[in-house]
């Protein structure tokens, strides 16, 4: 049995990426917790106290606090497992893989809700809830090599897809993308969004070139260097000299858990060179 050594290593940015975010910052769990339509009757049934007393209670801010800590221990946790997990210890390792995957879904379900329901900022997220339920299956039993790349092909065309739908202007362009582009490039507001658009555009075409044989070695090398270009935006747009050491602690997380955005298209480039195979698999 073999597996993916630098898979193994994206899944691990993943989850300590978002480590790092629900240990030192914050995670979108108040969207739900806070939802007066959804837990309104459950509080004021259940528990007998009004809805503005659950809502301003210190009990309840500490509840979901709590809860954004433990998940941050969780994704430590599932980190660790990701780049320990081999055949010999995958019974025991991989539960919290498991685990980690699928709070991966709902956080992606609970940025979408904080979104307006927008299904892009869902699946936008593809790459980063669906590694690490590739990394077991290449670990599985039941592993063929085409299937995990064509697996993560569908990923990688899935997140560039709904991520072109907001640089495109499906959706409303998010400010956050405008002004980093603005920061980084110098450009004024128009040429930045003229700039988001045509990223868009060619985020459409890489999600149907990447299944053309002929032209998926393109399509990729585009998507390695865009995807690892987003993912360093996040902390070139935002950082500061005057506060260097504060800068990367509220960035850096951020670029970690999207660095697979651009490792999975480079995985999936060099399986297809198949002078490179020795390099993406190794024995377990």
């Amino acid at each position: 049995m073999k597996k993916f050594s630098p898979l193994k290593i994206a899944v691990f940015f993943i989850f300590i990426g978002r480590a790092w975010q629900h240990l030192f910052w914050d995670a979108p769990y108040r969207t739900f917790f806070w939802d007066e339509s959804l837990l309104k009757p459950i509080v004021e049934n259940w528990f007998s106290i009004s809805w503005t007393a659950y809502v301003t209670s210190p009990t309840t801010d500490e509840f979901i606090q709590s809860t954004i800590k433990f998940k941050g221990i969780l994704y430590t946790i599932a980190a660790v497992c990701s780049l320990l997990i081999v055949k010999k210890n995958k019974r025991f390792l991989k539960l919290p893989i498991y685990i980690g995957g699928f709070s991966l879904v709902v956080l992606s379900i609970l940025l979408t809700k904080e979104k307006f329901y927008h299904l892009a900022q869902f699946f936008e997220h593809s790459i980063q809830f669906g590694l690490p339920f590739v990394l077991l299956y290449c670990l599985s039993e039941k592993y063929k090599k085409e299937t995990a790349v064509l697996m993560l092909k569908i990923l990688i065309a899935i997140t560039f897809f709904s991520h072109g739908l907001y640089a495109f202007g499906a959706y409303p362009v998010p400010g956050k993308f405008i002004d980093m582009v603005i920061q980084i490039i110098g450009c004024s507001e128009s040429h930045a969004i003229t700039f988001l658009y045509v990223a868009g555009i060619l985020d459409f075409i890489l999600a149907v070139l990447i299944f053309i044989p002929k032209t998926a070695k393109y399509a990729l090398i585009y998507a390695v260097i865009w995807g690892l270009l987003t993912a360093v935006a996040r902390i070139v747009a935002n950082f500061y000299t005057d506060f260097p050491l504060q800068s990367i602690h509220q960035n850096l997380y951020q670029v970690i858990y999207r660095l697979p955005h651009g490792l999975v298209p480079l995985i999936v480039l060099l399986e297809l060179e198949t002078s490179f195979s020795k390099i993406l698999f190794v024995k377990s």
